[in-house]
């Protein structure tokens, strides 16, 4: 029973940052009602940074290593730097929808490269589950309708894949580092670096400050910065710190279905009956790619063989 606890803890924190990563969408679409952007971003960077300060002590005695700076910064400028960038791009194009379906392409591009790079092994019923998964993450936006909330669904794609594969650096990067570092410090380093990164897009011509906005949608600025910044990322980052990297990013093929779910509920989007038979799928390929995980995890690399 308690060789279970571990487990149990890492899919407690895993499920749950994946529903808030879900609902990131929902609440991206109704920031960006009445924001630019660059501004919501920044703000849920700025945000998470706040309550990050809480814990300064902790980066402050954390045990940094010079040759570890590197690894750090690629970490940050994958996600949420070159991420976040992506992903508004994408949530302009294109729908919430099929931009949580796209996440669903995440395992396989971190699989391969946890392979590769970490020296995960995965069994032929995680392959599977993986597909499955997939599979069903597809099915869920097959229904999905060209609106005036997704002027180019093609491009709000490709942005989507772009920020995928920023995101498979981002995880990569993360469980090598995790090695060393704190969850809580890791996670603060992204909201602090993001802040940084994206403040001076605030400057740009063109950029605009909200004028007296909805409090919906700043409600939904303030919902992104503290409960999907701060709650999903460090949740996530537990989970990946305890089990391997592969393993834990087959939940990210639950986003499209929270996301689903979600849209149904504030923005009154509706379900075809095969939307519901493809949530059934994805549940089906995580259960079964948890099933079929390597019961190892390998040792992280040193950072210092990162490139």
């Amino acid at each position: 029973m308690l060789k279970s606890t571990p487990k149990f803890a890492a899919l407690a924190c895993l499920i749950t940052a994946t529903f808030l990563w879900g609902s990131s969408f929902i609440a991206l679409k109704l920031a960006f009602r009445s924001f630019d952007p660059m501004f919501v971003i920044f703000a849920r960077m700025f945000i998470a940074s706040l309550i990050f300060l809480i814990f300064i002590k902790k980066f402050i005695e954390a045990p940094w290593r010079r040759v570890d700076i590197p690894a750090v910064l690629f970490m940050a400028f994958c996600e949420p730097c070159l991420y976040f960038i992506f992903e508004a791009k994408a949530i302009q194009n294109t729908t919430a929808s099929q931009a949580g379906m796209i996440c669903a392409m995440l395992p396989l591009m971190v699989a391969v490269a946890a392979a590769a790079l970490l020296g995960e092994r995965l069994t032929i019923r995680t392959a599977a589950g993986f597909l499955l998964a997939i599979a069903g993450a597809a099915l869920l936006s097959i229904g999905a309708e060209v609106s005036e909330h997704a002027p180019n669904p093609l491009l709000g794609n490709f942005y989507e894949f772009m920020a995928m594969l920023c995101a498979t650096g981002y995880v990569i990067t993360l469980k090598r580092l995790s090695a060393r570092y704190s969850p809580l410090v890791m996670t603060g380093i992204q909201a602090f670096a993001g802040a940084l990164f994206f403040f001076p897009f605030l400057l740009l011509p063109g950029s605009t400050l909200p004028v007296n906005p909805p409090i919906d949608d700043t409600l939904a600025v303030l919902y992104l910065g503290s409960f999907v910044t701060v709650g999903a990322y460090g949740l996530y980052n537990v989970g990946v710190s305890m089990v391997p990297a592969a393993q834990a990013t087959a939940f990210i093929n639950l986003i499209p279905v929270f996301t689903l779910i979600l849209g149904w509920l504030i923005l009154g989007e509706s379900f075809a009956a095969i939307q519901y038979l493809a949530s059934a799928l994805v549940l089906l390929g995580v259960i079964l790619s948890q099933r079929g995980a390597a019961s190892k995890t390998a040792e992280p690399l040193p950072a210092a063989e990162l490139h």
